[in-house]
């Protein structure tokens, strides 16, 4: 697959399970209702498909550049935590201004999903890697 498809496929495809996480778990950390979360998450899932689009290019063509290729676990948990810290920074003023909270109250609940969207982030590659292989960048 070329790497922008490969690149758009992955972003569209972790964003639609991300979605549904980031509804449910938004729902019962703020106790509002389901449909005004929902805004709230399609607002914050295009910010995250804008920077995972964005982080990922980079990230490959950094991946280029090594001597070591492949994907260690290292690698993917760096991958993992680089991408996840980027989002926070963006996150949390979102979430703070659509949900009427306060900055802290908005990066708590960002803290509550950034943990299980870690896990998720680092699940998700290691999946999709196995379903559709390495990227070139990552390749012997």
């Amino acid at each position: 697959m070329p790497p922008a498809l490969r690149r758009l496929f992955y972003v569209l495809s972790y964003e639609a399970l991300g979605l549904c996480v980031a509804t449910v778990g938004l729902t019962l950390l703020s106790g509002q209702e389901a449909g005004g979360v929902s805004l709230v998450a399609v607002v914050t899932s295009t910010i995250a498909m804008a920077w995972n689009y964005v982080f990922n290019a980079g990230f490959e063509a950094w991946e280029r550049k090594q001597t070591v290729k492949g994907r260690s676990f290292v690698r993917r948990a760096v991958h993992a935590l680089c991408f996840e810290a980027g989002l926070v920074l963006m996150i949390t003023p979102t979430l703070s201004w659509l949900l009427g909270v306060s900055l802290l109250e908005a990066f708590i609940y960002n803290g509550a999903l950034i943990g299980v969207f870690l896990a998720y982030t680092f699940l998700f590659n290691l999946s999709f890697d196995r379903l559709f292989g390495l990227p070139r960048s990552a390749r012997a």
